[in-house]
């Protein structure tokens, strides 16, 4: 009996990691691979329309899973597609393997038709990137590839000529299981007591958290109930923190909202708890401790007085019992009280007579969105106004997942996104909030969620341009140009492609449309029309912006809104007393 071919191989070897599916377009380079998976059980290739949607589902199964997800790509062309997505994944350091097929081995170096050298092209976006230039390399490259995804959170890269996948394999497949929940990082004892006594030593201190607060929820409010902190987050903190949490302030940066800005600026300390929040400009640059499980993080966004390097459960966990009580929670009450001031100030701009204002306000829709979907939805985002909806309107339930590009900021990510995450959780609601514009860039993977009939629901916020950066040129001092789109019917172009589509131009239909889509059994796409003028602003700009937009946009609507948040500002206010009732004395 022969050996298994170095493709049948590779497949198992995948099977053995717990992997369930690739993503990819077939090519004559990939046939080895295909047709493995096509004989295997427990494994299956999901076709797409572009390279580069099949890496952003990847990405989007693994952000969900924290498990390995697998696309793929043929040669020349087929590999270039996929480097947007694995660039998002690599960012968002999330375990993806991508198979880059290569042309015959024996044709490398010739200038051979579809000729690239991907073992070049994705080192920037890899923690691992190698070519597979003989059978004899394997199973052992593929499971180092695994592991560097798995272990460092991340892309692996293994670059294939198809003729070597032909070949029989040389050495058994043996099994072997790669690593996939990762140990604690425990702070050295030295960093939990000056950290404490930092703690102590400030009048007041607020709290800023980001994505590594995942799994903490319980350790930051025993903390800012202790230091009577004010409680902000950044756009990957949100789902991770915002929930039941009496200590909220909002949001800061580029996207921001409410209290959080002047929260930051105005503490004795400012705490940073799992986040690399790269917009610098809205940090104090002064007064900060910083908290991660990465060391490499430590001081590029601000100067620090205190770097404690360890996971924030396991660092909160270890500091608690060192942190003293404090007895004055006016700084906690002004800010919450500021908070509240801002949400209702924006909050009147889209709530004023919105049943008959044309065209309706994206805000609206982001509204009944959120109050619609199911408390355990997953949320994919486009790039763009999108994520300002988003960040603004979706509520945290502590159940509720909000994917996005938030970190390499592409575009079109949310509809693939969308994909990978519906068929990970396939009994769960999956609401790909598109843009327009990314939408259109795109577009084919409509056709790829008809082909699977993948059950997504697709609301579409069609304002006709490409709002974030309308917004962008205007804060620079720069009338819009080229940033408006012919109006398109995507409810029509949906509906030829098989999928259930509702066209809305009424905002009092709006949430009927969505009920009804929700309610569907396959993919639905709800296209609304918006209003392009609905821009946002940061909670902190500077005088050169100001002015700058003064001078593209003496006309410009600038709105704002928070949705739910609002009631979750006044709740928090009107609790006040009963958070000092609660306080341990």
């Amino acid at each position: 009996m022969s050996n298994p071919t170095t493709a049948e191989q590779l497949i198992e070897v995948l099977r053995q990691a717990g992997v369930k599916r690739i993503y990819g377009v077939i090519g004559d380079s990939l046939n080895p691979i295909v047709d493995a998976v096509r004989r295997a059980e427990g494994i299956e290739w999901i076709l797409v329309r572009n390279e580069e949607a099949g890496a952003f589902a990847a990405a989007a199964e693994a952000h969900l899973t924290g498990q390995l997800a697998v696309c793929a790509g043929s040669c020349g062309p087929g590999n270039t597609h996929l480097i947007q997505g694995l660039y998002d994944a690599q960012r968002s350091g999330v375990p993806v393997l991508a198979l880059a097929s290569h042309i015959p081995s024996t044709q490398i170096g010739t200038g051979f038709f579809q000729e690239t050298h991907p073992e070049r092209l994705f080192v920037e976006c890899s923690h691992y990137c190698e070519l597979v230039s003989q059978p004899s390399q394997m199973p052992r490259l593929a499971r180092v590839a695994i592991q560097h995804a798995v272990g460092r959170g991340g892309v692996a890269v293994l670059v294939l000529p198809g003729d070597v996948l032909h070949r029989e394999s040389e050495h058994p497949t043996g099994e072997n299981v790669p690593l996939t929940e990762k140990g604690a990082v425990v702070p050295p004892n030295r960093q939990i007591r000056e950290l404490a006594e930092r703690l102590n030593a400030a009048n007041t201190v607020t709290l800023f958290c980001g994505a590594g607060v995942e799994g903490a929820h319980v350790e930051v409010m025993a903390l800012a109930a202790k230091l009577h902190s004010p409680v902000g987050h950044s756009l990957r903190g949100k789902e991770w923190i915002q929930y039941n949490n009496r200590f909220d302030v909002g949001m800061s940066g580029l996207l921001g909202y409410g209290a959080c800005y002047d929260a930051t600026h105005q503490a004795d300390l400012l705490l940073l708890l799992g986040t690399d929040f790269p917009y610098d400009a809205f940090l104090p640059q002064a007064r900060t401790v910083q908290v991660d499980h990465d060391a490499t993080r430590f001081g590029r966004r601000t100067p620090l007085d205190l770097a404690v390097h360890g996971d924030v459960g396991a660092t909160l966990r270890a500091v608690l019992p060192l942190v003293e009580q404090k007895s004055d929670n006016g700084f906690l009450e002004r800010m919450l009280r500021e908070h509240l001031k801002a949400l209702e100030h924006v909050v009147e701009a889209y709530s004023h007579n919105i049943e008959h204002h044309l065209p309706i306000h994206p805000e609206y829709v982001a509204r009944m969105l959120d109050e619609v979907a199911a408390d355990d939805a997953v949320f994919t985002v486009d790039t763009g106004m999108c994520n300002v909806w988003a960040a603004r309107y979706i509520t945290p339930t502590g159940k509720r997942r909000v994917i996005g590009s938030f970190l390499h900021g592409s575009m079109a990510n949310a509809l693939p996104h969308a994909i990978g995450a519906q068929l990970a959780y396939p009994g769960r609601q999956v609401i790909s909030m598109s843009g327009d514009g990314g939408l259109g860039m795109l577009f084919g993977e409509l056709l790829t969620v008809a082909f699977h009939d993948i059950p997504v629901k697709i609301v579409t916020f069609n304002n006709s341009a490409l709002g974030m950066i309308k917004l962008e040129m205007m804060v620079d001092g720069f009338p819009s140009y080229q940033t408006d789109f012919a109006p398109v019917d995507y409810a029509a172009i949906a509906k030829a492609a098989g999928i259930f589509s509702v066209r809305v131009e009424q905002p009092v239909d709006v949430r009927a449309a969505l009920t009804e889509a929700f309610k569907h059994r396959g993919p639905a796409l709800v296209d609304v029309v918006t209003d392009p003028n609905a821009l946002s602003m940061p909670p902190h700009i500077t005088g050169e912006q100001v002015k700058g937009f003064a001078l593209a946009a003496s006309k410009t609507v600038l709105t704002g809104g928070v949705g739910q948040m609002l009631e979750l500002a006044r709740t928090n206010l009107r609790n006040f007393p009963v958070i000092r009732a609660l306080t341990p004395a």
